[in-house]
Order: C-alpha cells, then sequence, then structure tokens
C-alpha cells in the first residue's frame, strides 16, 4: 500500500459517515480522430441538491482511478484524461463534516496532504490534463482544476469560489499556489482573499474565463461536446492556448499588500486565515510549488485545530441547516394559503416590504397610508425598482410588467383589505399608532387573514389585546436593508396561535428569508443584545472614556463596522427609542445615555463626519457630550461591553427568548452580519473564557463550536 493510501484509509475510519464521491473513468474516441481518451466523472450517486464533496474515502477513489488512467497514459493507449462532474455539479471541496470530527494536528494535517498527493497526479501524467467545469465549483473542486494543465467553463455556471477564508480556513490543496501562478497575484488575491471576506462572494462563468481561469468558455447546453471538439484541437496542435506572462516583480508584491489591507478592514487582525493564506501567496511568488504545498499543509492543520475554523463550521452548519429546519415552527400543513397581501403604510419600509413580497410571492400587493400622495409615491417606488431589475437584465419585460400590474395603491382600507390573506404594518414605531391600525385592519379584513407586525421592539401581545381575534396577530420583524439581510424573526404573541404561525413560516420561506421563532419578550434578539452592546459601550463614553478608545475596543472581534458607524446606520433617534423601550423593561441594565438623547434633540444623523473620507468625531457632536472623568483602557472596556453581552443573552436563554443559544447566533449572522469567523457570538464568549467567567459555564457543550474532547 502507497503512502498517500495508508494516509487516506487512516483518515477514512475517522470518519465513517462521509457521502461517498467516486470517480467513474470511461473511455471515447474524440473528434477529428485526436485519440483515444479518458474522462474521469466525479458522482456521489445523488441529485444537484447533494453537491459533490471530497473526503478520504472520495480522494482513495480518485487515487484508483488515477491509478488506471496513469498506466494507460504511460503505455500509450490514451492521448489525455479530463475531469468533470455530475449534471449541475463539478464537485464543491472538502466534506466538512469530517473536518469536525478531527482531534489531533496530525489527522488535520494527513487530510493536506492526502488531498495534494491526489490532486499533485493530475499534473505529473505523461498526457495533458484538462479540467471542464460544468457546474458549481468550490473549494478543493477548483483546485482539482487547478492542477490540470487546461480548463474550460460552462457559460451557465452560477457558482465558482475558494471560500475557505470565508470559514477559517486557506485553500489548502493548490489553491493558494496555483492560482496567483496562474492569473497572477492581483486577481488571485481578489479570488481568495477579496470575495471570500465579502460575505462569499461567487464568480459566474464568464467571470472564471474572463479572470484566466478557464482557457475557454461553452454554452452549458452542450459543454461538454464542445469542450472535448476544443481538446482535440489543443491535443492535434490545431489551437494554442496563450496565457499572459505573470508578472512577479513589485505587483506581486503590491497584490499581496493590497490583501492584507482588506484583511485588516474587514476581520482587523482577529481571524488567521485571511493573514496565512497572503503569507502562502507571497511565498509563492518564486514559483516554488512543493515549498508551497508543503505550507498549504501546516496552515490547514493549524487552522483545522483552531477555533476560527470550527467557529467558522459551526456558523456554516446554522446557516446551511438550522435555518431550514426553525426551532419551534408549528407544523407546516396548519400553514393557510396567501393569495393577496395587504401593506399598511407606504413610506420607504413599507415600499420595500411590498417589493419583496410581489418578487417572491407574485400575488396582489395593496399599499395604504393616510394621503395619495403617500400612496403613490409608495408605489412609485415599487415601479422604480422593478425597472431596475428590468435594466439589469434580471427579470424580462413581460415579468416587469406582470410585477407592476400586481401593486396597486388605495386610501381605503376595507377596498384595499377586504379580500387580503395577509396584512403587515410598518407604520410609525409607537403602541398607541399601531393598535390602532390594527383596529382598523380587523374591521375591515377577512376573518381568516393574518395580521402582522414589523414591529423592531414593541410588545405583540399588547399590540393584539384589544382585537375580537388576537390569535392572528403575528411578529413579522424584517432588518434594514429587507433585501439584503435574510433574517426574519417571527414573533409568538401570547395569544397567537399555531395557524398564525405556520402561516408566518409558510410566507418567510417563500420570501427566502431566515425565519427564527422568538418569544414576545422586549426588543427580541438581535435588536436587545445590540442595545446592550452599544448600550454599554455608550455608558462608558459617557462615564469619561474618549470616544475613539471606546470605538477600538471592540476591533478584535471583527465585527463588519464599528458600534458607533452601526448606530448612525439605524439613527440615533431608532437607537433612542429602543434603549428606551429596554429601559422600561429592564431598568437595571439598560440605560437611557442623555448624550445620546441630546445627539438626537439636535437632530445629527451620528457621532461622525466624513469630511476626510475617513470617520471623525463630528465638533458640533464632541461640544455637546458631557463626560465624567472614569477613563477605561481598550482591554477594560471590551471586557466589560463582552461581560454585559454573555449576561444577557443567558438570561435571554433563561426567559426562553429562543429555543437555544445556536438560535442567539444565526440571528445575529443573518440579521446584523456579525462574522462567522466568530460563529456569531456564543462561540466567542466561550472560547474567550468569558461566559464561565460570567456566568458559571459555557454557552455551548465542547465539539460543538470548538476541537472536540
Amino acid at each position: 500500500m502507497s503512502a498517500t493510501a495508508e494516509l487516506l484509509k487512516g483518515a477514512a475510519e475517522l470518519f465513517p459517515g462521509e457521502v461517498v464521491t467516486q470517480a467513474h473513468v470511461r473511455h471515447l474516441d474524440l473528434p477529428a480522430g485526436a485519440g483515444r481518451f479518458a474522462l474521469i466523472t466525479l458522482d456521489n450517486g445523488l441529485d444537484h441538491t447533494k453537491p459533490t464533496t471530497f473526503g478520504p474515502q472520495s480522494l482513495a477513489n480518485l487515487s484508483a482511478a488515477l491509478d488506471q488512467v496513469e498506466k494507460e497514459a504511460s503505455d500509450g493507449s490514451i492521448v489525455g484524461v479530463g475531469v468533470t462532474g455530475k449534471p449541475f455539479i463539478f464537485a464543491v471541496g472538502a466534506d466538512l463534516k469530517g473536518v469536525e470530527l478531527l482531534k489531533r494536528h496530525e489527522d488535520a494535517l494527513a487530510i493536506g496532504r492526502g488531498g495534494h498527493e491526489v490532486f499533485k497526479r493530475l499534473g505529473a501524467l505523461a498526457v495533458p490534463t484538462f479540467a471542464y467545469y460544468n457546474g458549481a465549483a468550490m473549494g478543493g473542486g477548483v483546485e482539482i482544476g487547478l492542477h490540470c494543465q487546461y480548463r474550460t467553463v460552462s457559460a451557465a455556471l452560477p457558482a465558482f469560489s475558494l471560500p475557505e477564508v470565508f470559514l477559517g480556513l486557506v485553500p489548502g490543496w493548490g489553491g493558494c499556489v496555483l492560482l496567483p501562478n496562474l492569473i497572477g497575484a492581483e486577481r488571485a488575491v481578489s479570488v481568495i482573499i477579496e470575495n471570500s471576506l465579502n460575505q462569499n462572494k461567487q464568480l459566474k462563468g464568464v467571470q472564471v474565463h474572463e479572470l484566466g481561469i478557464a482557457d475557454a468558455i461553452f454554452e452549458g447546453a452542450d459543454f461538454l461536446e464542445q469542450s472535448l471538439a476544443w481538446t482535440a484541437a489543443v491535443l492535434k496542435g490545431e489551437l494554442a492556448v496563450v496565457r499572459p506572462e505573470i508578472d512577479r516583480g513589485e505587483s506581486w508584491d503590491a497584490a499581496v499588500a493590497r490583501g492584507r489591507a482588506v484583511a485588516d478592514a474587514k476581520v482587523h487582525g482577529a481571524a488567521p486565515a485571511a493573514y496565512r493564506a497572503l503569507d502562502i501567496i507571497a511565498a509563492a511568488k518564486d514559483g516554488d510549488l512543493q515549498a508551497g504545498f508543503d505550507a498549504e499543509d501546516r496552515a490547514l492543520a493549524d487552522l483545522i485545530m483552531g477555533g476560527e475554523l470550527r467557529s467558522g463550521i459551526y456558523a456554516f452548519n446554522l446557516v446551511q441547516k438550522r435555518a431550514k429546519r426553525p426551532a419551534g415552527a408549528p407544523d407546516k400543513s396548519l400553514a393557510r394559503p396567501v393569495t393577496k397581501v395587504g401593506v399598511v403604510g407606504a413610506g420607504l419600509m413599507a415600499s420595500q416590504l411590498a417589493l419583496l413580497f410581489l418578487r417572491r410571492l407574485e400575488v396582489p400587493v395593496v399599499l395604504t397610508d393616510i394621503d395619495q400622495e403617500r400612496v403613490d409615491k409608495g408605489v412609485s417606488y415599487v415601479h422604480g425598482e422593478v425597472d431596475k431589475l428590468l435594466l439589469k437584465g434580471r427579470i424580462n419585460q413581460d415579468r416587469a410588467n406582470r410585477l407592476k400590474g400586481l401593486v396597486s395603491g388605495v386610501l381605503d382600507k376595507a377596498e384595499g383589505f377586504a379580500d387580503a390573506d395577509f396584512v403587515i404594518e410598518a407604520v410609525f414605531e409607537e403602541m398607541s399608532v399601531k393598535q390602532k391600525v390594527f383596529a382598523e385592519v380587523e374591521a375591515v379584513a377577512p376573518a381568516h387573514a393574518i395580521l402582522a407586525t414589523n414591529t423592531s421592539s414593541l410588545s405583540v401581545t399588547e399590540m393584539a389585546s384589544k382585537l375580537k381575534n388576537p390569535e392572528r396577530v403575528v411578529g413579522f420583524h424584517f432588518f434594514n436593508p429587507v433585501a439584503i439581510l435574510p433574517l426574519l424573526e417571527i414573533v409568538r404573541g401570547e395569544r397567537t396561535d399555531d395557524a398564525a404561525l405556520a402561516t408566518a413560516f409558510g410566507v418567510a420561506k417563500k420570501l427566502k428569508k431566515t425565519a427564527v421563532l422568538v418569544k414576545d419578550a422586549p426588543a427580541f434578539v438581535v435588536n436587545r443584545i445590540l442595545t446592550r452592546f452599544m448600550g454599554e459601550i455608550q455608558n462608558v463614553i459617557d462615564e469619561g472614556t474618549p470616544v475613539a478608545v471606546a470605538e477600538k475596543a471592540v476591533e478584535p472581534l471583527g465585527l463588519p463596522m464599528s458600534p458607533l458607524v452601526l448606530l448612525e446606520l439605524v439613527g440615533p433617534a431608532i437607537g433612542l427609542h429602543v434603549s428606551q423601550t429596554l429601559h422600561d423593561a429592564f431598568p437595571d441594565r439598560f440605560t437611557v445615555s442623555e448624550n445620546l438623547a441630546a445627539v438626537v434633540r439636535a437632530g445629527k444623523r451620528g457621532f461622525y463626519v466624513y469630511d476626510s473620507g475617513r470617520p471623525e468625531l463630528d465638533p458640533e457632536v464632541a461640544a455637546l457630550l458631557k463626560q465624567g472623568d472614569v477613563v477605561l483602557t481598550e482591554e477594560q472596556t471590551r471586557e466589560r461591553v463582552l461581560d454585559a453581552v454573555a449576561r444577557e443573552i443567558s438570561l435571554m436563554l433563561a426567559e426562553g427568548v429562543v429555543a437555544e443559544a445556536q438560535d442567539i447566533d444565526l440571528c445575529l449572522i443573518t440579521g446584523a452580519g456579525w462574522p462567522f469567523h466568530l460563529g456569531g457570538i456564543t462561540p466567542y464568549l466561550d472560547r474567550e473564557g468569558i461566559a464561565e467567567r460570567v456566568n458559571g459555564k459555557p454557552f455551548l457543550a465542547p465539539g460543538v463550536a470548538s476541537v472536540p474532547a
């Protein structure tokens, strides 16, 4: 048995539950008499909803296929070897379920080496090798193609990426070394670092070709046929593949420096993966592939045994799995059909909601408001957004006409909502206003209609308390911008029944939102945690710590934006309102900052001005601030803020606001953009020992978002 086979056999024993990918070898005669060709198809035997992955047994199967074609290449019975995937899927990389199980550094090292040893054989065959990216390709799926000499890509390919840095890894089977040596460091840094840290941005087939990763692009309908014809032309010498020379001078170093700046801006040095990847790219400048592969192995093993990757996998599983099966959601068979939607309000939030319901449900949507001008403005906004989609080629003219025809606006709620199945309000965040709106809607909407509120902090139970049928009222809290943030907090009031709740979850699914069931508690999940987080920052500032110190204190978390920039995005007035709501509910923990109130009274949009392009404290705001004389360091500030957050999450779980800590993390990742490398927040609080110090125990069991014991 070879060393590689021994390595993979040992790894396979650690991972008995692997979904095994087969590597089928078939032979065919290339067009135009170009010769006999071996085509390896990667296929796990399942349809496209279960993408092909590489675990240890799958790598062993590929190695066995390469044994066969290696022999055929050596004895001259084939002229070339190609690799492709099953319909719609090329391959999406290493099987993360197996990575989660690894407990020892040497086992992690074996995974890196095993992949390298198998993939490298493609580049060492005695005949030319070709990768045909026929469908989705990610991670190791991209890398197996990089080990081939030539690549084609389908114009229909929807997703192509090296997402490892996003998860807390590096492209560890050749990506960090081969990609910059193929397309140059500048483009490689964009794919490996920038796209990954930009919420795992995917490339389409056309971009893969434009970047020079693929040598040719063909339409999806006859992709393999065209690729084989192209292969024949290359092998016969009728077609020469010319690639631009790689600049190994100062531009390579400049690209790595740019990558570090991108990483600093996104994770602030708080997550190691991007920096490890950049170190390998920097060293790959000299073209020593084996030294680069060895560096990838070491980085992969170190990161697999680190907390960031475990948190990244945990976060990935939350978003991919838990989000699809919301904890506590009632039986979906109880859901009622929704054939018409009413929206109370026609302001920006209401108009965004109308557009979302229109696009996803494709049913009539009617807006109402207090005067015709507002109604017209709301409908006009939706029409304008539909026109933008048409202009970008996202929809065709027929669909644009249909969508515009489905949206309307009226002043009379009786006219608009008499046959609506689902009515959502997005009016001013004040209890009396919302109660009045719901009373008006209940009087005219059908008895079966669900009444939903987009409140961000008010009690759903109280809102429904004066209605004849409070059981049909449900909280349906979206996050701004509605089109981008996936989270939808679905709030069950004390009287909400299962049919209303099931309908809300059914609608959420059609809207393609991540729905989390939340108890009717003040500010629900995201706003409560963010208000505690921001409130403690504000307290520290009010007591005397400089604004810059308080802001910088939480940089090690690698959050998407600093607390005061976030406050600007939310709006100081809304922040003040939510803090007042929470202060009324929990006066011992939530304060209302006099300084923030002064900023709101002064009509300021935030604490900063951007005259230099960078945020600087607004002199007018600085003049408003009244501070004490207690000055904390960054470390003291960070400790105080995170202690407060850990305590608040513990109290929320004790109150049953959500089912488990996992739902807190899912909400923060999808509703507030908290980084994957933190796993939301609870794995970080566990890893740093904060949860244990504050609450006497960690939030998660060992191995859930950490290396198994």
